[in-house]
C-alpha cells in the first residue's frame, strides 16, 4: 500500500470511528428510551434494562455503520478537495480510479465488520434477546408483584398489594375485575400467596371478602371466605411458543430452507432465502456507500463555493440505492428462484460508482466541444 493510500485510509478510519460513535449513540439512545418505558414500567430492574440495551447494540450498529462509512467518505473527500490535496495528487498522474483505491480498502474493512455483524453478532444477540423476553414474560414477580402500586395487567383488572414479606407473603391484597359488564367483582384479603400448580398460577387469598355488583339492578352481594383461589394465569403474558424468528437463525440454515424450518418460522422458502442473501448484500452495503460518497464528490469542476452540489448529489444517489434495496428484497421474497435480486442494490451501486469515476476521469464527457477553427 502506497504512502498516499495509507494516509487517506487513516483519515477515513478516524472519521469512520467518530461518525460510527455518534450514530450508534443516537440510535442506541432512541432504542434505550423505548426499552426504559417498557421494562421499568413493568417493574424490571436497572440490570435487566442494561442487559436489553446491550443486546440491542449489534442491531443498532448494523444500521449505523453503512451511514458512518458514507459520511466519513464524503467528509474526507470534501476536506481533501477543499485543501487541494486531491488536486496535487491528480497532478502527479493519479486517475480517479487510482484515487479510489484507499476508499476501496476502507470499504472492504467496513464490509468485513458488517459481515461479522450480519452473520454472527446480530443473530446471536437476537436469539439471546428472545430468550430473555420469554423469561421476563413468565416472571410473575417482576411483572405482577409490585408493592404499593395499583397495577392494571389487562384491561378491566386492577391489582394492589400493600406489602410483600421476604417469605413471599402478600399482605392487604385488592383485586378488582370489571371485565364482565353484567357482574363486577372485587376481592380483598388480609393475606395471599402465589401457588404454581399444573402450569397455572393461583393467587390463594386468606381471610378475605368478595363483593359482586350486579349492574342490571345495582345490587351488591358480599361473601366472606377463609381461603379462596383465583387463577391469575390469564393476567400474565402468554408464554412464547418454540418457534424461532428468521432473525435468529444462522445464515447457513437459511440458505437451505427445509420444510421443517418453514413450518417453524411460518415463512416461505423464498422469504428465508431472501433473508439469507440480504445479509450478504447488507455486508457489501458499507463498501458501496463509501465508494459512492467518494465517487460523487469527484465529479464536477472546481468551484469556490465548495462541493455542496456534489454532496447533495451523493445523498440522492444513496437514497436511490436504498429504494432499489427495498424493491429488490420484495421481489426476492416472492420467488425462491429470484434470490439474486437481493443483490440488486449492490449491483446498481457499483454501476453508479464505475460511471462516476469514468465521468471524473473525462471531465468534458458531457460538455459541448467547440469545433476547431471556430471563433473562441
Amino acid at each position: 500500500m502506497g504512502r498516499f493510500d495509507r494516509y487517506m485510509l487513516s483519515q477515513l478510519m478516524v472519521l469512520f470511528g467518530f461518525f460510527s460513535l455518534v450514530l450508534v449513540l443516537i440510535y442506541w439512545i432512541n432504542r434505550a428510551v423505548s426499552l426504559f418505558d417498557q421494562l421499568i414500567a413493568d417493574g424490571q430492574s436497572a440490570t435487566v434494562f442494561l442487559e436489553f440495551t446491550a443486546l440491542s447494540l449489534p442491531s443498532v450498529m448494523r444500521l449505523a455503520l453503512p451511514l458512518a462509512a458514507f459520511a466519513s467518505a464524503v467528509y474526507v473527500t470534501n476536506r481533501m478537495t477543499t485543501e487541494s490535496e486531491l488536486t496535487v495528487v491528480q497532478a502527479t498522474g493519479y486517475s480517479p480510479f487510482r484515487l479510489a483505491r484507499p476508499v476501496m480498502y476502507f470499504g472492504l474493512i467496513v464490509a468485513v465488520m458488517m459481515s461479522a455483524l450480519m452473520h454472527f453478532l446480530v443473530p446471536l444477540s437476537s436469539a439471546r434477546l428472545v430468550e430473555r423476553e420469554a423469561e421476563i414474560a413468565q416472571n410473575i414477580t417482576a411483572r405482577f408483584l409490585t408493592e404499593g402500586r395499583f397495577l392494571e395487567p389487562v384491561n378491566g383488572v386492577t391489582f394492589y398489594i400493600r406489602d410483600i414479606t421476604p417469605e413471599g407473603e402478600l399482605r392487604d391484597v385488592f383485586l378488582s375485575d370489571i371485565r364482565d359488564a353484567d357482574e363486577q367483582m372485587t376481592y380483598t384479603a388480609a393475606q395471599a400467596f402465589l401457588v404454581r400448580q399444573d402450569g397455572a398460577t393461583q393467587l390463594v387469598m386468606i381471610d378475605g371478602m368478595i363483593q359482586i355488583l350486579r349492574t342490571a339492578d345495582q345490587r351488591l352481594f358480599r361473601t366472606s371466605f377463609d381461603d379462596f383461589a383465583f387463577n391469575i394465569s390469564s393476567l400474565m403474558a402468554e408464554p412464547r411458543t418454540g418457534r424461532r424468528r428468521e432473525t435468529v437463525i444462522p445464515t447457513w440454515e437459511l440458505l437451505n430452507p427445509t420444510q421443517a424450518l418453514q413450518d417453524e418460522t411460518n415463512r416461505s422458502a423464498a422469504q428465508l432465502l431472501a433473508t439469507a442473501h440480504d445479509r450478504f448484500s447488507q455486508s457489501l452495503l458499507g463498501a458501496v456507500a463509501a465508494l459512492l460518497g467518494f465517487s460523487a464528490l469527484m465529479v464536477g469542476s472546481y468551484s469556490r463555493f465548495g462541493v455542496w452540489r456534489q454532496i447533495i448529489f451523493a445523498i440522492v444517489l444513496i437514497i436511490i440505492v436504498k429504494a432499489v434495496e427495498t424493491s429488490g428484497l420484495r421481489t426476492a421474497r416472492s420467488d425462491p428462484e429470484l434470490w439474486f435480486v437481493a443483490y440488486l442494490q449492490c449491483f446498481v451501486g457499483f454501476v453508479m460508482i464505475w460511471f462516476l469515476l469514468f465521468w471524473a476521469s473525462r471531465p468534458y464527457l458531457f460538455k459541448r466541444r467547440i469545433p476547431e477553427g471556430s471563433a473562441p
